[in-house]
This record gives structure tokens, sequence and C-alpha cells, in this order.
């Protein structure tokens, strides 16, 4: 592509006529439109698809967050030679919106100045009809990011509480990329190019097509329960995720195939991971690294502000916890970039405006995967029935901290770092499994301040063997020895819990248990997150069918207001506003040993008074039990003190983790 400018915006992609035609360009190869304000960074699906193909040589704009009221913003760069790319966003749509219990956001922070409203509903589906509506079919449309690759199939939407059809159907595009999208992209732009309709591309790995033709269908497919079958039976559904999840490993992953009515929704195999190689000079490319010029008036673009400063080094997730969708979109077989790179990274991220000397995050999905889990993967792929985890670590699973505790040492000595943290998720079972402890003594010594974040969720076995987590023992061990290592450092460093409640499984003793194990441990959680069924995950299955796709054994699920209010309540059982809700639910649970004033009392006979006048404090009226000075009163002595997480994959996207549309696992 060929600049003829030398100010600021000419080093940001197109985002207007104005600039394509500043740039000499009479006519783009690929417009991408998105759901997200645009971000030159390589933590945004829509800057790393538009970077690759710039490297690639293809010309390509950017419209963001289009008025889709009119198709009068679609036509902004007029009708694109190759196709338009079409993606919601960093995070699918509706959960962008919506928190757990369905109510409005009231920000965006992937929007100028957090401000929501930017994006319609369904907003693949949306851009894609205005395209239509623009251009009728003369152009191709290809969709990707999370909201496309998780709803590639016939699947349960929350927000509607029914099962809609492929998004490939109900979008009207022609072609879907789901996965990590690199390889996809550069292939099929390349076809393209060389004047293939995009209605015969229909072999690129790690794609979803539509054929209307049954005996074109590969003759090896696995072919899955229909959409008639899905929405009307909760087996079928059960069955048709199972499948679908079991062939999602691009070295032995089959070709899968689900009829809707007229039409046949055909997915490919997995793309293969990236490379060392490939995923160094993917973040290699010229980003910016920062919003576009034209948002600083309404003050940015908030999402950066939590990836500026940090680096990814890994991409997928062998930990497969059955309400992430992370397998579903990256994999199970870990990718993991070359400590060069990252280097080179860190060190351009020192000369950054605004640094000041703190390396945010080094990490992934999950930090402390930085190679696949055991050596035959690369070979036969992930196991198909089997988790290298869960319910206890495969004997055949290499547990090495060794390259990352490497790399991390580099980072520290590199000139004007001051300290180097660890904010995207420790998984704390591979950890506590390592028999070599110095990576644990050099990440407590130099990689958190304070806290270490990590995700338990539960307390309850009877629970933990639905979410795919390890034991309770497991954690207790953990904490465990996390304390010790801290004592001998003279280090006076937390454990803070992320905990989940109304999980499918948990009913309301198990929920009780967890309160008790609050109480016994003097937590008090400032934030909880409620169980999120967003499309892609075997929990959400787990959720609409009543059913453990693993098994297909039933299971209880926790689905009216009142019981997932009881079970929020009893994780925050010591505030006055949650009084009814407990008192309810251990009336119910008949466990009223838990009501009174004796020591392992969860609340009193008689509801705690309240002070209303939320404007005036005489000095008479004191803040109840665990609160001192306006802040969450904790014993300083607890090792596992602290609150939890804010909604991220059950709520509010988390801005330091996420797992539907993970801030590591990038929308494409």
């Amino acid at each position: 592509m060929t600049e003829n400018n030398t100010n600021q915006n000419s080093r940001f992609l197109p985002l207007c006529r104005k600039d394509m035609q500043s740039r000499g360009i009479d006519r783009l190869d690929f417009v991408y439109v998105s759901g997200d304000a645009y971000v030159d960074h390589p933590g945004f699906a829509h800057a790393v698809v538009c970077r690759l193909l710039e490297s690639l040589g293809y010309t390509v704009g950017i419209i963001a967050q289009p008025d889709w009221h009119t198709c009068d913003d679609f036509k902004e760069f007029g009708e694109p030679r190759l196709g338009f790319l079409v993606g919601a966003g960093n995070i699918d749509s509706m959960v962008n919106h919506y928190t757990a219990a369905k109510k409005r956001r009231n920000t965006d922070l992937y929007s100028p100045g957090g401000k929501s409203g930017k994006r319609p509903d369904r907003a693949t589906i949306v851009y894609c009809n205005r395209i239509r509506e623009a251009f009728v079919n003369s152009v191709p449309i290809i969709i990707g990011g999370i909201e496309a690759s998780l709803r590639r199939f016939a699947h349960y939407d929350y927000w509607s509480n029914k099962v809609r059809r492929s998004i490939l159907i109900d979008s009207g595009a022609d072609l879907l990329i789901y996965g990590m999208g690199e390889h996809q992209i550069a292939e099929i732009a390349e076809l393209l190019n060389l004047g293939v309709s995009v209605h015969d591309i229909k072999s690129v790995r790690g794609t979803v097509y539509k054929e209307g033709d049954c005996s074109q269908l590969p003759p090896d497919a696995v072919i899955v329960d229909d959409y008639d079958a899905v929405s009307g039976d909760k087996v079928a559904y059960a069955r048709a995720t199972a499948a679908q999840y079991a062939e999602q490993d691009a070295v032995r992953g089959k070709t899968i195939v689900q009829c809707d009515r007229d039409k046949w929704i055909v997915q490919n195999p997995p793309a293969f991971p990236l490379t060392a190689d490939e995923m160094d000079r993917v973040y290699e490319l010229p980003y910016m690294r920062d919003y576009h010029p034209s948002y600083k008036k309404f003050g940015g673009v908030p999402a950066i502000e939590e990836v500026k400063f940090s680096i990814t080094s890994s991409r997928g997730c062998f930990g497969a916890c059955s309400f992430c969708a992370l397998t579903f979109h990256q994999g199970r077989t870990i990718s993991a970039r070359s400590h060069d790179s990252i280097i080179r990274e860190a060190k351009a991220i020192t000369r950054l405006s605004g640094f000041k000397g703190y390396i945010h995050d080094v990490g992934g999905p999950t930090a402390n995967f930085r190679a696949p889990s055991c050596e035959g993967q690369l070979i036969h792929g992930v196991c198909k029935n089997r988790q290298c985890l869960f319910p206890n670590p495969c004997k055949n699973m290499n547990i090495s901290h060794r390259d990352y505790l490497e790399l991390l040492k580099k980072l520290r000595k590199i000139p004007n770092i001051k300290r180097v943290f660890i904010r995207s998720g420790i998984r704390y079972d591979y950890l506590f499994y390592d028999k070599d402890d110095q990576f644990f003594y050099e990440l407590c010594k130099h990689h958190i301040s304070g806290q270490l974040k990590v995700a338990p969720e539960h307390i309850s076995d009877n629970v933990l063997k639905y979410m795919g987590k390890p034991s309770a023992d497991v954690y207790d061990g953990f904490c465990r020895k996390y304390e010790r290592i801290n004592k001998e450092l003279g280090k006076a460093q937390f454990v803070v819990p992320y905990l989940m409640s109304s999980h499918p499984g948990s009913k309301l003793a198990d929920a009780i248990a967890l309160a008790e194990y609050l109480r016994d441990h003097r937590l008090n959680p400032e934030q909880v997150q409620d169980f999120y069924p967003t499309p892609g995950s075997l929990s959400t299955c787990m959720y609409y069918t009543g059913i453990d796709p693993r098994t297909m054994e039933s299971v209880y699920v926790p689905d009216s207001y009142e019981e997932k209010q009881m079970q929020r309540a009893l994780l925050q059982y010591k505030r006055p506003e949650n009084y009814e809700k407990v008192y309810t639910a251990l009336v119910r649970a008949n466990r009223r040993d838990l009501i009174g004033s004796g020591a392992k009392c969860l609340i009193p006979d008689r509801p705690p008074r309240t002070n209303t006048n939320k404007h005036k404090n005489n000095g008479k009226t004191k803040p109840r039990g665990d609160f001192k000075n306006g802040k969450n009163f904790e014993r300083k002595d607890s090792f596992r003190k602290g609150k939890t997480r804010t909604e991220n994959r059950g709520g509010k996207p988390d801005k330091s983790r996420n797992k539907t549309g993970s801030r590591r696992g990038n929308s494409r």
C-alpha cells in the first residue's frame, strides 16, 4: 500500500473515503465492518486481520461501528473488489449489551468514551443485512470473530430462550471463519484474488459454508442432528453438542455437517494453529498500538487501557472448563511466540507514550500454558474423550514452567522495565502439580503485587465435576503452598478466588456449602459472578437441556430467577440487603442451624437494622460487620482474602480476563 501522507492519520488504516483517496487508492480490496471502535492493536481482531491482509499486498479499509439504521455508512468506501469482512467485535454483541440477568449495560468499553449503543444486538446479522441492502448480491460477505465462531451451528440463545439457526443462515453471509482466522483469511483472499467464486471456496480449514446439494457432502463427514431435531428435542441437542466438541482438533478432527431444512451447514476441520514464526510475524505487524485519533475528542476507547502495555505470549487452552468457549474457538492446542519476538515487543512498549515502567501482563487465555500438554498432541491431536487436567492430570502431561520462567527473567532485565506482572490468569492446579517450585517462588517474588487471582469457581465437588474443574482439595493444597512460599519470602500476599453462582449442577445445598467455606476462611467477596449461558460452551448445553453432553446423564439446573438470586446472595450473605434471600434459601434447604447467633451461623434471627439516611451520618451509626472506613474489611492474616472477579465470563466482560471473548482470546 502506498502512503502519500506523512501525518499520523495516514499510518492508521483508512477509516473513511477521504483516507482511502489520500493514499491514492481508487478501490479497496476488502472492507472490514467492525462492531468495535478502530483500535490498531494486536489485541483487537479487526486490527490483526486488516494488518495481515495489508502485509500480503491487499488494500483494506475499516468501517467501525456504522449506523445500522440505514445502509449509508456501509457505502462509505463503495463496493470492495474482493469482499466484505464482518465481525461483531471482540465480545459477542449480546454479552456486550446484557448482564446475566438480561439487564442492559450502561457502558461499552470498546466504544469511544465507553458509550453504549454504538452497535446493534446480533451485530453480525444486522451488518450483513445492511450490506446486502446496499450492494444486493454483487459482493462476497465473509463473517468471523467470536460472535460468528460460537454460533456456527444451530445453538441455544439465552436472550430469546430458544434454539437459533446457524448464524451463517441468519446473516445471509457466504462464508464463515471460525477460530483464530489468520490462516483462513490469507487463503480465502488468495482464492478470491485468483477469481475463484466465494461459492466455490469449500476446502479451507477453519471455515463453514452452505451446501444445497447433499450429494456434494464430504463422504467421511460426521453428520449431527439437524436443526429441526435440536430445536425440538433436548436429547438431540446434547448429542449434537457432544459430536461437535469431539471434532475440534486440527490433527484428527473431521468435517461436521448439520442439515438446516433445505441447506447443509458444513464445517471443515479446524485450521492448524499458528507456528511460533507465524505468531511472531502476526504480532510484529506495524500496529499503531492505540485507538484512532478521531476518538480522542470522546476520551478515547477504554478497552485499550488494559492491553496497551500487555503482551500476548500464547494462544489456546487445554484446561477445558465447561463454561468456557475457548475449546470451541481457539482450541486445546497451545501456540506460543518466541522469546525474541516478545522481547522486541516489550522494548517497543517501553517507548510508548504513557509507559511508566510496568508491563501489565504476559500471557494468554491461561498465562502459564506455553507449550502443548504432551508431545503426542502434535502427532495424534488432543485426546477425543479425555481431558488433560480433569478430573486428574494426565500421566502423559508435561508439567513445566521453565520456558515461561526464562521468558519472564529476560523481560525483567530490559532497561526501563520496573515490574512485569501476570494478570491473564494462572492455572493454579497446573502450577500446584509442578514438582519444581522455582517458578512458584519467582511468581510470588516478582510478578504479583499483593494479590494473585485464581479461579477455583466453587468448592463443592458436585458442582466442580460439571465445571470441569479440579476438586476443592487441590485448591486448598495450592493455597497452603502459596501461604508457605510467601511466608518464606517475607511477603504478605493473598489469593483472590474467582467464584461462580448458579452453574448447572449447583443446588441450594452446594451454594450453602460455598457460603460456609467463605465463612470459615473469612472471605467477603465484594462482587460475584452468575453463570452466563453464552453460545459455544458445554455448560450452556447443560443449562438448556438439563443433560451433561459428556455423559448424557441428567444434571440439575438452577434456572429460576428466584433460585439464581438466592445462590448469588449466599456468596454475599453478610450484606444486609441479601438477608431475606439468604433466609429463604436456608429455610428451603432445611438449614435453620445457620440462622441465629452461633459462631457457625450465617445470618441472625432477625434482619439487621440499616441506616435509611443515605446522605447523613452523625457518627452514631457505625458501618456493620465487614465494613471499616467505608471499605470491605477482611482479616489481614487470611491468606485467601479478597474479592472475587467482576462479572466476566458470566456478566460484564472483565477487563483483565474474558473467556467468552477473551482479551487473550481475540475475536477472530
